[in-house]
């Protein structure tokens, strides 16, 4: 027989089907079907033999049956008209006394696929609900599901319906986990199955005579019942107790998931259940499957959100096996970082110097990056290893370290002399363009410190125009106006030059603006220019909130089991491919169980909620409230970096001193300053802080540490309108809450306003003003108690009011929450 011959092979193999010597022999007829399905399978169109494999059904051998129904299956879709033939084969094989004949005829009935069929198919399927027989059932049960899937509009049949819910309690567990998966499929537009009390102990009974995939199937389906009492929690949490320490890691996973589920109001549970899974979850860790290892680590990575010391004393199986993907290698050294303390900080940084010179270049970078942040603790030991790594004189290590010892010095200043003492002479290795960007940068901030600057910068600027990438243009440019600050000098004749060209020569027009922008700014002195281009390096009264700080445990037990802890890494890896830590971006991610933004009727309905929280601010919010006109939603994108945050913040800050003390007010720009009373929002921890405002979009980018006074929070937020004519669509809003620790602080208000052009005093300004100085008045006259407060200051550009006062309103029942609570 001709191999892969097309009709010709089509024709033979119909010869021998329909010989009556090939027939008569069972052997042979089955052995031609073989063929049959062989050359099927091979990528042959053998649909023109579907009739002669009708006549084949027709049989007593269970293989050739088996053997047939799979070609029928396979183009059944293609012979409609000849499907119906099969029917009555498959009907009478339904009735057959062999229970696998029976299952065999029920699964292939279903697997046709036809909607012209269902009417054959639904009084077998409900005949074989009853069968005496297991397998029967099984195959029953999941081809109703079948049946609804290929006519999901058709009406369901309640009678059906109630049948697979009294096979929930048939004897067999197979039959029992199907019905479960059948009544989702079926009952998926009304919320799936209905889990109550009875059937969720029934089923909590029986879990132990269920296989892997059934227990995890329960366990799943589980997850949607509340306890009715603390009593009931208890016991169900005890029945599940076996099973967080079961050998397979789906099973422990889908436990610990129902268990973080169930008692998510008991936190001191879900922390004990945590602690009861390391042993599986490390067990997993070892698993000879790299999926398995894979999904095991990034698991682990949740946990430690909430709990960071738990696997402290485990931290050496974390260490690198040398045949490991990258991938995993990766994931494992964040949690190595996330594990460093006094007792092992030595080893965890002996091992990742090792790392570092690995083959993979991804690997050797994401273990320098490692002992960066590690560095944020323990900076002389971390200094020491990566200055170490520059003499090595490799391209790719010294790109990250030279990447990593800028994010470094941004965080701690203190590390900025042995950085710039490790600088001299590296320059010559760096190729790639992240490398180049962050050394240009370290050079232009710590010029002063580093003897070579100048002359690196010129070496630079002589081949500007063969420089082809236009970030390193633009950071070159950036660098050499800072240096020229601290060392004019030496800068002044190589300055000139750079900026006649990036003016006169190049075609980019992103340099040119730029380069005009610094020539502009020189003419208006040395000290303007200063104030914009040599802003303060860092804070240390305030924390920048860089890493992930911990969680509670409601934030993440949502996405515990599933593929989401895969694709994203416990630590917010910081980008590589921005040339200054001004430029880094952040991105928090908002509590998945929120919607993405806030519309103004939900935080109509939440200030409501607060009446007792605190009266001042509640009956100041109440009258801003009362004016939104417009939709109005919170969002975090685009993110503001810290060093952009300080660099307008201070900007719009000495504007709106110089243009208050002139009385001159504009419209491009507002300022507001407003007490609210909630003092008990100062011994709440950052982490609950910035988690309450995460809720509702608002990003926290620094704050003072916990009981310290002075008391500040730096904020920002974008606010959308989407029904507004006359007002912008997005504003971008920064705040700060400040509490100086003086009591009896007296509430006020102040609002001013700034743009490009001097006048008098709008008619909206006034509207503003009036609404909130009588507020003010209000609670005078009331003869409230003054108590301390908490001072919000908002800074809003470009200018829309109303979503100034409904984001203050926002804030404001944000504070008031967590004062209460904390109450």
């Amino acid at each position: 027989m001709p191999y892969l011959g097309g009709e010709e092979t089509v024709r033979e193999l119909r010869r021998a089907l329909s010989n009556p010597n090939v027939q008569s022999d069972p052997l042979r007829y089955r052995n031609t079907i073989l063929k049959v399905i062989r050359t099927m399978s091979q990528g042959v169109d053998v649909s023109g033999l579907f009739s002669e494999m009708v006549k084949a059904c027709a049989t007593v051998d269970v293989v050739q049956k088996k053997l047939v129904y799979v070609f029928l299956c396979s183009y059944a879709t293609l012979n409609p008209e000849l499907s119906l033939l099969v029917i009555n084969s498959l009907r009478k094989d339904c009735q057959d006394p062999n229970p696998m004949v029976r299952s065999l005829a029920l699964r292939n009935m279903t697997n046709l696929r036809l909607p012209s069929l269902v009417e054959y198919v639904e009084q077998p399927l409900t005949a074989g609900l009853r069968d005496r027989a297991a397998c029967v059932r099984r195959v029953a049960v999941l081809g109703w599901a079948k049946l609804h899937n290929l006519q999901p509009s058709s009406e369901i049949d309640a009678a059906v319906v109630n049948e697979l819910y009294s096979l929930l309690r048939d004897p067999d567990p197979v039959v029992m986990v199907n019905c479960l998966r059948a009544l989702e499929e079926i009952l998926k537009e009304e919320g799936g199955v209905a889990i109550n009390k009875p059937i969720t102990h029934h089923l909590l009974n029986r879990l132990k005579e269920c296989d892997i995939w059934g227990q995890c199937e329960v366990l799943r389906v589980l997850q949607r019942y509340r306890p009715q009492s603390e009593d009931e929690l208890f016991d169900i949490l005890s029945l599940l107790d076996s099973f967080l320490v079961s050998p397979h890691p789906p099973v422990m996973a889908a436990t610990l998931s129902l268990f973080l589920s169930v008692s998510s109001s008991l936190p001191a549970v879900s922390l004990a259940a945590l602690e009861r899974v390391s042993g599986p979850l490390l067990a997993a860790c070892g698993s000879g499957s790299r999926e398995m290892r894979f999904a095991a680590v990034c698991h682990i990575q949740l946990l430690l959100r909430s709990v960071p010391g738990l696997l402290g004393v485990h931290y050496k199986r974390f260490f690198c096996g040398y045949a490991e993907p990258a991938y995993i290698k990766e994931r494992k050294m964040q949690v190595l970082v996330e594990l460093v303390n006094d007792e092992n900080v030595a080893m965890i940084l002996d091992e990742l110097k090792g790392y570092c010179t690995d083959v993979n270049t991804d690997t050797a970078q994401a273990a320098i990056s490692a002992i960066g942040r590690i560095g944020r603790s323990y900076s002389d030991r971390c200094l020491q290893i990566l200055t170490g790594l520059l003499g090595l004189k490799q391209d790719h290590i010294t790109s990250a370290v030279v990447q990593t010892m800028r994010d470094l010095v941004w965080v701690c200043p203190q590390c900025s002399d042995t950085v710039c003492l490790a600088l001299e002479g590296c320059e010559e290795t760096l190729q790639d363009i992240q490398g180049r960007q962050a050394l240009l940068w370290l050079l232009g901030v710590y010029g002063e410190r580093i003897s070579s600057a100048p002359y690196t910068l010129e070496v630079l600027i002589d081949g500007v125009r063969s420089e082809a990438s236009l970030g390193i243009k633009m950071e070159l440019l950036t660098a050499t106006m800072r240096l020229f600050l601290c060392r004019p000098a030496e800068t002044q004749d190589m300055l000139g030059r750079l900026l006649h060209y990036c003016i006169e020569e190049t075609t980019d027009m992103c340099m040119r603006d730029q380069a005009l922008l610094y020539y502009r700014l020189l003419h208006c002195g040395i000290e303007e220019t200063r104030k914009v281009l040599q802003g303060r390096r860092s804070d240390p009264s305030l924390g920048v909130l860089i890493g992930r700080p911990a969680k509670p445990v409601s934030q993440w037990a949502r996405c515990f089991n599933t593929l989401e802890p895969l694709s994203q890494g416990a630590v917010e890896a910081e980008s590589a491919s921005r040339g200054s830590p001004e430029h880094m971006t952040y991105n928090p991610k908002p509590n998945a169980d929120l919607s993405d933004t806030l519309s103004c009727s939900h935080i109509q309905e939440i200030h409501s909620g607060s009446d007792n929280a605190m009266r001042c601010s509640d009956s100041s919010t109440d009258g801003l409230a009362s004016s939104i006109t417009a939709p109005l939603s919170l969002s975090l994108s685009p993110a503001v970096s810290p060093e952009d945050f300080e660099h307008l913040w201070l900007q719009r800050q000495a504007l709106h001193t110089e243009r208050g003390a002139e009385k001159i007010e504009v419209v491009d720009c507002a300022w507001i300053e407003e007490c609210v009373r909630c003092p008990a929002v100062l011994h709440c921890s950052p982490q609950s802080l910035q988690a309450a405002m995460q809720l509702v979009n608002i990003q926290t980018l620094a704050f003072t540490p916990q009981h310290t006074l002075p008391w500040r929070v730096y904020l920002y937020t974008h606010t959308q309108r989407s029904h507004s004519t006359d007002a912008p669509n997005t504003t971008l809003i920064l705040g700060e809450l400040l509490c100086t620790g003086e009591a009896n602080q007296k509430a006020g208000v102040k609002k001013g306003t700034a743009d490009s052009e001097a006048g008098a005093e709008g008619k909206e300004d006034q509207l503003v003003r009036k609404e909130m100085v009588a507020t003010a008045d209000r609670l005078n006259e009331d003869g409230q108690e003054e108590e301390e407060g908490i001072k919000v200051t908002l800074n809003q550009q470009p200018r829309d009011d109303d979503a100034l006062r409904q984001f203050l309103t926002v804030l404001t029942t944000v504070l008031n929450t967590l004062s209460s609570e904390k109450d």
